[in-house]
């Protein structure tokens, strides 16, 4: 091994070890911190200097983007006016990883004057900063990733993973669903993702191509060009699904070398057809039609009549991905 893939390599397994072992650290201090966070009547204000500060961005970030109203608050220009921004019923998640931030300290007493809460994220659970707040978080480290032991490194990866695990836990408690989170992300990939489900896509009515399984192949031909998705549906004559054929069904059988206008649909069908139910995603959809290799999937409803069909361009055209 080189010498700089063993130095990347210590760095990697120091800051894992600096989160694994955030979780024997886990007790009735987390759930304090939780219920103070959850029963927030206004914002959760994210606050720290230096590092930390950044952390504290990413951590306000995650917050506001998964159910919990929350924003970033620099200490310096809080005490320069922006603490004006803070009002009774807030919560204050403060990151120090040394409880001795100035910047941080000269915020508190404003704070306590308004009666709001500080949750402290600290490696200094006895410090200066951890005696003022109601809840303090250990987030201590053994050992920075740093040669030198001194650049926050262990410890700010220490604290993304504990504010990430705070995010969550409030996300799964708010009872967040996919639809929430598309409505704060409306223009991004995961909102794309979210937003669609299959019955906002799908064919339906007259638009979906249906055979009875005894027609001829002339008239399944005939029907799978006027609908131009590429396939049919074939149903019995209750009306429930048999199967479908493909344009690639229809290569194959030429292939073969047999007439294709000899033949019925039910004959050429291929049975145990994809199936997708309407309220799933679409973005499940296109999952299902790339593990597949297929380029459609058929929606049925209680009796296994056909009530739509979703094909591959109908997701593309709404720009979903996985």
């Amino acid at each position: 091994m080189t010498e700089t893939r063993r130095l990347a390599e210590r760095v990697i397994r120091l800051e894992a070890a600096a989160i694994l072992g955030l979780i024997d650290k886990l007790d009735e201090r987390l759930e304090r911190a939780v219920a103070l966070l959850h029963g927030c009547a206004g914002r959760v204000i994210v606050t720290g200097m230096g590092k930390s500060g950044i952390i504290g961005r990413k951590i306000a970030a995650t917050l506001a983007s998964t159910g919990t109203p929350a924003y970033f608050l620099h200490p310096a220009e809080g005490v320069h006016g922006d603490l004006g921004m803070v009002a009774r019923g807030d919560v204050v998640l403060a990151l120090s990883n040394s409880g001795e931030t100035d910047e941080v300290l000269a915020i508190v007493p404003p704070l306590k004057r308004l009666g709001v809460p500080i949750v402290l994220m600290t490696g200094s659970p006895q410090s200066t900063l951890a005696r003022q707040c109601e809840v303090v978080l250990d987030a201590s480290v053994a050992e920075e990733a740093c040669p030198m032991n001194l650049a926050p490194t262990s410890s700010t990866a220490a604290a993304l993973a504990l504010g990430d695990a705070l995010a969550m836990v409030l996300l799964e408690r708010r009872g967040l669903k996919p639809e929430d989170f598309a409505a704060v992300h409306p223009r991004g990939r995961l909102g794309w993702r979210a937003l669609f489900r299959v019955a906002d896509l799908m064919h339906t009515g007259e638009a979906v191509p249906t055979v009875v399984e005894d027609v001829r192949m002339k008239d399944v031909i005939v029907e799978m060009t006027r609908k131009r998705l590429g396939m049919t549906t074939v149903v019995d004559a209750a009306g429930r699904l048999v199967g479908v054929i493909t344009d690639g069904d229809l290569r194959r059988l030429h292939l073969g070398g047999q007439p294709i206008l000899e033949f019925v649909a039910g004959q050429v069908a291929t049975r145990g057809a994809k199936l997708i139910g309407a309220e799933e995603f679409a973005a499940k959809a296109l999952e299902v039609m790339e593990t597949f290799a297929i380029t459609s999937l058929v929606i049925v409803d209680r009796d296994q009549r056909p009530i739509g069909v979703i094909h591959l361009h109908d997701i593309l055209r709404a720009k979903i991905d996985v």
